[in-house]
């Protein structure tokens, strides 16, 4: 990402303005999504009842650009990034997986296929796109893998075994989540975690001010959340070589201490 990317703040009115002058037809579709992010935040109080309609209305129309791919090329190509990076730090087959925001497992047909039956458990708050998860289950013929698919209220993660997940995944969840709900897993995903496992998550990273997009998309600092994990007694560090994948987003890696 570029310096002047990274010193941002899509929510001010000068590079609202700037962007819509550079691109003027992006300003109807913006307008659009305006007032319907405006109607369901009136409708659905609270993020993630908020953040469930917006899935379930982007869901009805296309579930892959759902979780933020507008072609199926990108979308298999997006996955295979995520599953690749991953095997590059040692998944085996034997591992435990979580996957905390599956979506419509774009990525997770993959970890799916190469882990042992019954190892991958995906949660999603969005019954859409979970039925969606299933299809593509189906399509790439993985029903005897066995793996959990679940929707979830919250990140408690109250209803997960103790020390149980070898690798726990997050990708484009704390990108669109207040601070609230990304302190809320921290607090909670230390319990899960098995010696030695680690919790990966995207981040819309900037190095300005942090600030939000239609209660949609959220950009941090770098410390900010290294700070926030730390809080609850849990080690973070910033994964450089994500920056070479060719991803809009960041990456962290948060372990219990040894």
């Amino acid at each position: 990402m570029s310096r002047t990317t990274l010193h941002t703040n899509r929510s001010s009115l000068s590079h609202k303005v700037g962007y819509a002058v550079r691109n003027p037809a992006k300003i109807a579709p913006y307008v659009r999504r305006t007032a319907r992010d405006t109607w369901l935040r009136l409708r659905h109080p609270g993020h993630v009842a908020y953040y469930r309609a917006v899935m379930a209305s982007d869901a009805g129309r296309n579930p892959e650009a759902a979780v933020g791919s507008q072609t199926h090329e990108r979308w298999l190509a997006l996955g295979q990034m995520q599953f690749d990076y991953l095997m590059e730090h040692g998944l085996t087959p034997r591992h435990r997986m979580l996957d905390i925001g599956c979506g419509n497992l774009r990525a997770g047909w993959r970890f799916i296929a190469h882990l042992d039956p019954g190892h991958y458990y995906g949660i999603d708050i969005s019954p859409d796109i979970l039925i969606s998860a299933k299809k593509t289950l189906t399509t790439y013929e993985l029903q005897d893998k066995l793996p959990h698919l679940t929707i979830t209220q919250d990140l408690k993660l109250d209803f997960l075994p103790s020390g149980h997940f070898d690798v726990v995944h997050a990708h484009s969840v704390f990108s669109h989540s207040p601070l609230p709900v990304i302190d809320e897993c921290f607090a909670h995903v230390g319990r899960i975690l098995a010696p030695g496992g680690f919790f990966d998550f995207t981040f819309d990273r900037t190095e300005g001010a942090e600030h939000q997009v239609l209660r949609e998309d959220f950009y941090y600092r770098t410390e900010t959340l290294v700070h926030l994990a730390e809080k609850h007694g849990l080690q973070a560090r910033f994964m450089d070589d994500w920056e070479t994948r060719k991803h809009g987003q960041s990456k962290i890696r948060v372990t219990n201490p040894e």
